[in-house]
């Protein structure tokens, strides 16, 4: 049987049972007017990377999202797309077509440009005769523009299993400029109906079938899984996106090429290449983000007019091996190793550069993993989570001093990761403070990870206790909002109340600031 000679119930099967009910040129090849059996756009639509011009719009067809092949045929298919300048959509702007590939797990990645600066836009997509929601995204001010405010959310870390995603759905009302995605939005672990909380069982809130991910369309399925949440897609349509990752679109504490059960590193690259195909082909992302094999690149830059400067960093991919076996709260030489590195050369290269030609008032680090050099385990020795930068000494006191030598001012710090909030300031040495610190950082708590949670956990008064650079903790599930204005940074720590049921509340469980030209927080 020859490809052409294909018969339409041997595509259907290579498709998963699936959805496309249309006679099919040769494999491949394009299918003009397709019908679906079911809604192409259960995944939902999302914008991303934003520019003064334009920015990223997305979708992915998966009419049977959880089938193999998600209910697609082996073939390409065409999507229109639009973006208006009204919500109604009678000024349309731009239109256009994209093609829905096989390779790319049938998504669309749409690079819109020719757009005006500093405003907002709607868009959609058509396939066949099915329509998209609506989306919103915002376009960048014009370089150098004299910008007075910009309010964007901080989230992440939103394990399926662990909790409904309550907090997406408020932060999609809180009408921000954009979302910073710290990164775990899957969790690749095998399914678990129960879990335990501080010794106790706990009956999982939902779940995600199947074992631990490791090929494409393992990655794929989880994916779908996760994005067919309409809370989720309700905080993706609202705003446009950056994303980055953290450790579990791969695998749990992974850095470089290295897992931590000792797989062999060319047999983990090839996980990673099939995990980073489905993070890129689940995300807004441009097309310089494409995937190279077991690599992708996604530290970049947007500014903000005179205001602000966003640098995005990727703390997993450039990082040497965790010290002392990756062992929780335990101290060991390597901690010191001066040959550890976080960001790489590269990286960190390109980071201090824009730090230091940055002219704009404020200037973002977005990153993963904890800065502030907590002792979490308060006694007679300093224990440090070794996942974080406190597991390396070397490139941690390297970054901070070239922010004080090359006199980088008015510099904040946006972390995720922990599953906690975090507010505080940044020294050299966080168990012996300067007078004055380096910087500061906030850190989010999770969207849903670690379930309901509580205002403060157990162990941490202790912790709160002695670390004198800590100026505020909560283990509420949430996300942040940061308003930054000339002279004003606020973050605010948005916390709901629980996500075990629907209809969770949100409130402001504190609010912390910083004044332009005065380092170090202060309670708003």
């Amino acid at each position: 049987m020859t490809r052409s000679q294909i018969s339409r119930r041997h595509v259907l099967w290579m498709g998963g049972g699936a959805a496309l009910l249309a006679a099919l040129p040769g494999y491949g090849q394009s299918i003009p007017q397709p019908v679906f059996s079911d809604y192409p756009f259960q995944l939902g639509i999302a914008s991303g990377e934003p520019s003064a011009d334009g920015f990223v719009i997305w979708t992915r067809l998966a009419p049977q999202p959880l089938e193999q092949g998600h209910g697609m045929p082996a073939a390409v298919v065409p999507v229109q797309w639009q973006v208006a300048e009204d919500e109604s959509f009678r000024t349309v702007v731009q239109t256009g077509e994209a093609l829905a590939r096989p390779e790319l797990g049938h998504s669309v990645h749409v690079e819109v440009a020719g757009l005006q600066p500093g405003r907002p836009y709607f868009y959609r997509f058509t396939a066949g005769r099915e329509r998209s929601m609506m989306g919103r995204a915002r376009t960048l001010p014009a370089p150098g523009a004299d910008v007075q405010s910009v309010r964007f959310a901080v989230g992440g870390c939103q394990h399926y299993e662990q909790g409904l995603y309550t907090a997406w759905r408020h932060a999609a009302a809180e009408d921000v400029d954009f979302v910073f995605c710290y990164g775990d939005y899957i969790y690749e672990g095998r399914s678990q109906r129960m879990r335990t909380v501080s010794g106790w069982p706990v009956v999982s809130v939902r779940q995600h079938p199947g074992q631990e991910v490791y090929s494409l369309e393992d990655y794929r399925q989880r994916y779908a899984i996760y994005k067919m949440d309409p809370d989720l897609q309700g905080a993706h349509a609202a705003a446009a996106w950056f994303p980055v990752w953290d450790d579990h679109e791969i695998d749990n504490n992974w850095v470089s090429d290295l897992d931590q059960d000792g797989t062999p590193p060319e047999v983990f690259r090839l996980r990673k290449r099939a995990a980073m195909q489905a993070f890129y082909e689940n995300m807004p992302l441009r097309s310089t983000s494409f995937p190279n094999g077991p690599s992708m690149s996604l530290y970049r830059r947007a500014s903000f007019g005179n205001l602000l400067d966003m640098n995005f960093l990727d703390t997993r991919q450039y990082r040497t091996d965790q010290p002392c076996n990756d062992r929780w709260r335990v101290e060991c030489a390597d901690l010191s190793n001066p040959k550890a590195d976080v960001l790489g050369a590269a990286q960190e290269a390109w980071l201090m550069e824009g730090l230091t030609s940055s002219r704009a008032r404020w200037k973002a680090m977005a990153q993963q993993v904890m800065m502030m050099d907590l002792d979490r385990e308060p006694g007679e020795t300093y224990a440090a989570n070794l996942d974080s930068w406190g597991g390396y000494r070397a490139p941690r006191e390297r970054l901070l001093r070239g922010l004080t030598d090359q006199r980088i001012k008015d510099t904040v710090i946006l972390t995720g990761d922990e599953h906690q909030n975090y507010a505080g300031n940044v020294h050299l040495d966080g168990q012996n403070p300067g007078k004055i610190p380096i910087t500061s950082e906030f850190v989010a708590t999770s969207i849903s990870s670690g379930g309901d949670g509580a205002d403060m956990r157990p162990d941490m008064p202790e912790v709160v206790a002695v670390n004198p650079e800590l100026r505020f903790n909560n283990a509420q599930r949430g996300y942040l909002v940061c308003q930054v204005t000339p002279d004003l940074w606020k973050t605010h720590f948005r916390v709901i109340d629980q996500i075990s049921t629907p209809g969770g509340s949100v409130s402001t469980r504190a609010t912390y600031a910083l004044e332009h030209g005065k380092p170090g927080l202060v309670e708003a």
